[in-house]
């Protein structure tokens, strides 16, 4: 495709106006539109960003090549649907859709279509992870903290879908195996459903994850620790650095240990995701987070959820 892509993007809320923002700026790449219901908020955005807005996102069918869709998380199906029908590449935020069964059938349409879709896990572009990810290997424990203040944003679904999915996605880039036991608490506090939540997951292969997430805390963290033979990697997401243990057994039997830090500063962790969806558009190619990953994370928190309604 050697034209401009033509992009649009489905809901200028607060991450649909990043979204924006990024494909204004990307190369090769032209910003058709924004489209959200509420038509003021939608030429606010596109009268900074110098495009057009509208209210309808189906008025833009026929004149884009690609789309993302950030609009609320029930939203999702019925949106990208249209859009995937139409030969429309999408790049649909986290979660996929609204359930597993929902995120399935855009799956299988985007096949049918022959269509690109990828699904925003956007820790999977934080280069506090890919700057060591080739020390990762075979991990025995995992342990993660996600926490934030709360926001409506994000409140339509539970804390599972809304943040600890996040951390479900990597556990399971981490650690491809079966998950073979779950446990799992959640506590509303705000709203209706869990706003506060504990997983521990057991994996055939031995590997045990513990996973907290809440969205009513004081303090925001995102941190993950990684246990495995001879190597410890303790990661602040947020912070966006890493720091690494490595053992090295010696022959009087007590091992040196070695600690390294890695601080990687500022960098566009959304841009790389929007870039990474444009070259998968322009060349075809298979998306870094495929519409099959967005799927499985969704499955597991819906594995993990069934738990905490049983205990």
């Amino acid at each position: 495709m050697s034209a401009a892509v033509r992009v649009a993007v489905v809901g200028a809320g607060y991450l649909g106006s990043f979204h924006a923002e990024k494909y204004a700026q990307a190369a090769g790449c032209e910003l058709v539109a924004v489209a959200d219901v509420d038509l003021a908020r939608a030429q606010s955005l596109a009268q900074r960003l110098g495009t057009r807005a509208v209210a309808d996102f189906r008025e833009l069918l026929g004149a884009i090549d690609c789309a993302s869709v950030v609009v609320p998380t029930q939203h999702h199906h019925s949106v990208a649907t249209v859009l995937l029908a139409a030969g429309i590449d999408c790049l649909v935020e986290k979660p996929l859709a609204a359930s597993a069964a929902l995120a399935r059938e855009l799956v299988d349409l985007a096949r049918a279509q022959g269509r690109i879709l990828q699904v925003g896990h956007l820790e999977r572009f934080n280069p506090a992870l890919t700057r060591v990810a080739t020390m990762l290997s075979k991990p025995r424990f995992i342990e993660c903290h996600r926490l934030a203040s709360f926001t409506e944003r994000g409140a339509d679904v539970d804390v599972v879908r809304d943040l600890m999915i996040h951390d479900l996605d990597l556990i399971r880039l981490l650690v491809p195996e079966e998950v073979v036991g779950i446990e799992a608490v959640g506590v509303p506090v705000v709203t209706q459903a869990p706003d506060i939540a504990n997983a521990r997951l057991r994996f055939a292969g031995g590997c045990v994850a513990n996973i907290t997430a809440s969205r009513v805390s004081m303090k925001r963290e995102r941190k993950l620790r990684v246990f495995q033979p001879d190597t410890y990697l303790a990661f602040d997401l947020g912070e966006r650095s890493v720091r690494i243990c490595r053992r090295t057994p010696t022959p009087g039997g007590l091992a040196e240990i070695a600690w390294e830090q890695i601080d990687l500063g500022a960098v566009d962790a959304l841009a790389r995701e929007i870039e990474a969806f444009l070259a998968s558009v322009r060349t075809r190619s298979r998306p870094a987070v495929t519409g099959e990953d967005g799927c499985a994370a969704l499955e597991l928190a819906e594995r993990i959820l069934d738990v905490m309604e049983s205990v």
